[in-house]
């Protein structure tokens, strides 16, 4: 007589069939994740790579109120917001971009990332690139948002 496959193959699998089902499409899955992130992790993999080189060979401002300076003085090329900055913390940050003629990149990751893509132990809300030092990141980002 015709019986499922998992009380086939012994007591084990008998007792608990869906362990077997999920350690077999627990692999599926994880390809199938893998094949979607791949263009999000990539272009997060580009983001941080230009970071590195910014923190290497050029120079930087970390922070809301060090950011504002640097964006009134004018010496600001680029700006970087973490997406879960307050909103209103964002909106003055664009206001005052905007003012100066200068980019911002909406960091796609938490301020958690953006402190550790710098490179840092702490949490970094908002980041302003002053030189580029040897990275392309201002010709890449400036005119993305």
């Amino acid at each position: 007589p015709w019986k499922p496959f998992w009380l086939k193959y012994g007591s084990r699998l008998a007792s608990r069939p869906l362990a077997f089902v999920r350690s077999f499409a627990s692999p599926l899955l994880f390809l199938i994740m893998s094949k979607k992130a791949s263009k999000a992790s990539k272009a997060a993999d580009s983001i941080n790579a230009r970071l590195q080189l910014v923190i290497r060979s050029g120079k930087y401002q970390l922070g809301h109120r060090s950011s504002v300076k640097t964006l009134r003085n004018g010496k600001s090329k680029l700006i970087l917001i973490a997406n879960n900055c307050p909103a209103l913390r964002k909106s003055e940050m664009e206001y005052y971009a905007m003012l100066a003629k200068t980019g911002v990149h909406h960091f796609n990751g938490t301020n958690i990332e953006l402190g550790t893509a710098c490179g840092r132990f702490f949490r970094v809300g908002v980041m302003s690139i002053t030189d580029p030092g040897d990275s392309d990141i201002i010709s890449s980002f400036a005119g993305e948002s």
